[in-house]
């Protein structure tokens, strides 16, 4: 795929609406919700060995080492102004605060371009998030009411982003993405109330200045969003970094900082002036390959993108593969014995914490959900099925990373051991249920799962234009109830790459598929694309645009004037007709319509595929598109069901 920031190497783009001036900025460099779980997936295979590595540490001959290594001091001290805490702190309050701001920029990243750009759809999942959140700690002070362990009442009571993105993508089906925006929505609405409650309930000593001058620099931060430069990105960064330190010295735990960082990080789509801006100054690079020129095309590519994606690039692989797994090898070590089996097989505290995510979760979220949906209450229609929701409160069960936190700041000793077993034992049995809960529903007849599809919302149409027959070229059956429309440009190598796939996706539907091909000539990288567009229309007035559409992708290097008029004697076409159509520029306004419908539908590169109005990411070959193709027979099928029964 290409955009017009191509020279320099960009491609794919994002799903969004567009505003005046403004397309879905291009690149395959990891940003929609799918890449971002993939990443979470690896990340929680990860996390998992590091948890086996810490209580592999903890139970060793070296068992002693563990504690020692954690709790070694580090200090960073300038003139008289220091900070100081052991190793363990630097990872839970220092590196920590990253992976909160890589969750806050995920769910602004969704919430500005994604699935729940539609306010209407952020009720049900946040509802569920403080259900589930309400009824863990309900059970768990169930548990717990005037003990001992009473205190720690928010260790049972947040999801584990890793964790429970990982085991949704494990056990639940192929195609379940709105069950992981769903799971998502709610985990980001679950870390800020773990954070909340930790700035609250947990913070035992507040410096009101530090927490003043913190909080005014998140004024300046924010101020920022609509300061334009080339400097704007480093002084962001350093008032992030004073925000930090102010809150550290606040006494309230700075990772609280991350997650307000990643949420006012707007993600926006890039203006096109600014896409081919960067196209001239890689070209004068090129020419002139100057250091100045270098660095200038260099800032001209990065501004092209929003900060969030930016930051998401940067931090998320790290946070992933590297602090989160970190975090665990610093908190997840317990030494197991015999005493500590027996106690915290009587414990309140662990079995609360247990009870606590493995019912009380994904019953509150279901019930919550319930209530949500409930129409005398104004509740929409919920975005997922009620077995897939049951599947996905149960993934939610799984608390590690804010559990563990709340856990080293509520407990010490042998209740600090229980509480971590708590939380190891039920992320171990969390995803067994919902293992079996998926496994369940497979077995459930088609009928009735069409007729839960049906009674979910309808699905956000990316495609801005409707199919319109007069207009558009369409090939296969005009009545099919599948359609694929491409964005194209006949001289994009990517392009001519998935002409093949297309046809062989046509030949294996038959009668279920139309095809639908509209322009998108990227003039600023393909300056032959244009003519070639209008050459293929000219072709279409003489009722041959699918011959010769055929032939300009099959010859993408041969696209001057006397190529466009050889393939039209090939076809036979009226010639005089022909070249006096592509002379006086004919088409020139047809060629304008779909690149005006392509800008409207969030689309800069090429080539870009919506199946049924829907924005299809990711790679294009054929078991891919294929599986997106039945997805879409699911969903048509379940639109039909929805409609049949608004009808009784």
């Amino acid at each position: 795929m290409e955009s017009s920031a191509a020279a320099a190497g960009s491609a794919a783009g994002t799903t969004t609406t567009s505003t005046a001036g403004r397309t879905a900025w291009a690149r395959n460099l990891g940003a929609p919700v799918r890449t971002y779980l993939s990443t979470e997936t690896g990340g929680a295979v990860v996390l998992i060995a590091a948890v086996v590595a810490a209580l592999v540490w903890a139970n060793s001959p070296w068992l002693d080492s563990y504690e020692s290594v954690w709790t070694t001091k580090l200090s960073i001290v300038l003139g008289s102004h220091g900070l100081a805490t052991d190793l363990r702190g630097w990872v839970n309050q220092g590196l920590m605060t990253l992976f909160f701001l890589v969750v806050g920029l995920e769910a602004k990243r969704e919430l500005d371009l994604g699935e729940l750009r539609e306010r209407t759809r952020l009720g049900i999942p946040v509802m569920a998030a403080l259900g589930g959140m309400a009824l863990a700690v309900g059970i768990y002070l169930g548990f717990n009411a005037g003990g001992a362990g009473s205190g720690g009442w928010g260790t049972a009571m947040s999801t584990d982003t890793a964790l429970a993105l990982g085991t949704l993508a494990l056990v639940a089906p192929n195609g379940s993405t709105r069950l992981r925006v769903f799971l998502l929505t709610l985990v980001v609405i679950d870390d800020l109330g773990a954070l909340l409650v930790i700035a609250v309930a947990y913070t035992h000593h507040v410096s009101l200045v530090a927490l003043i001058v913190a909080l005014a620099l998140f004024g300046v931060l924010f101020a920022l969003r609509w300061v334009s430069g080339a400097w704007r990105g480093p002084v962001a960064a350093v008032v992030g970094v004073g925000i930090w330190l102010a809150m550290f010295k606040s006494g309230i735990d700075p990772v609280i900082a991350g997650l307000a960082i990643g949420l006012i990080t707007s993600a926006y789509p890039a203006e096109r002036e600014s896409l081919e801006r960067a196209t001239e100054l890689t070209r004068s690079f090129r020419e002139q390959p100057t250091p100045e020129l270098a660095a200038e095309a260099q800032r001209s590519l990065a501004s092209a993108i929003s900060p969030n994606e930016r930051l998401q690039y940067l931090l998320h692989p790290w946070t992933s593969f590297v602090i989160v797994p970190l975090f665990a090898l610093a908190n997840a070590g317990i030494h197991i014995d015999g005493t500590l089996l027996r106690h915290a097989i009587r414990s309140p505290v662990t079995l609360g914490i247990v009870a606590a995510y493995v019912v009380g979760k994904p019953v509150g979220i279901i019930v919550a959900s319930w209530v949500g949906t409930r129409r005398a209450l104004g509740g929409a229609r919920l975005a997922v099925t009620w077995p897939g929701l049951i599947g996905t409160g149960a993934s939610a069960g799984i608390g590690f990373t804010a559990s563990l936190l709340i856990a080293h700041l509520a407990f010490h000793g042998a209740l600090l051991d229980q509480a971590k077993l708590g939380v190891i034992a039920a992320a171990i049995l969390s995803p067994a249920v919902a293992w079996l809960i998926f496994r369940a529903i497979e077995r459930v007849p088609e009928q009735i799962r069409v007729r839960q599809l049906a009674g979910t919302a309808e699905e956000l149409i990316d495609l801005a234009d409707d199919v319109n027959p007069e207009h558009d070229h369409i090939r296969g059956h005009a009545d099919a109830p599948i359609t694929l429309v491409e964005y194209g440009d006949f001289e994009c190598p990517y392009c001519g790459r998935a002409e093949p796939i297309v046809r062989e996706l046509l030949a294996e539907n038959d009668d279920d598929l139309r095809y639908v091909f509209r322009h998108l000539p990227l003039s600023d990288v393909h300056p032959r694309a244009q003519i070639a567009a209008e050459a293929s229309e000219a072709a279409g007035a003489q009722g041959r645009f699918w011959e010769m559409h055929d032939l300009l992708l099959e010859h993408q290097g041969e696209l001057g004037p006397r190529d466009l008029h050889r393939y039209a004697e090939e076809l036979g076409l009226d010639m005089e007709r022909f070249s006096e159509d592509v002379r006086r520029r004919r088409f020139a306004s047809r060629i304008a319509a779909d690149v005006a419908s392509a800008d409207t539908s969030g689309v800069t590169g090429t080539p870009t595929f919506f199946i049924n109005g829907r924005r299809h990411r990711g790679v294009y070959d054929i078991a891919t598109l294929t599986a997106a193709v039945q997805a879409a027979r699911k969903a048509a099928a379940a639109h039909e069901a929805r409609v049949a029964l608004e009808a009784r």
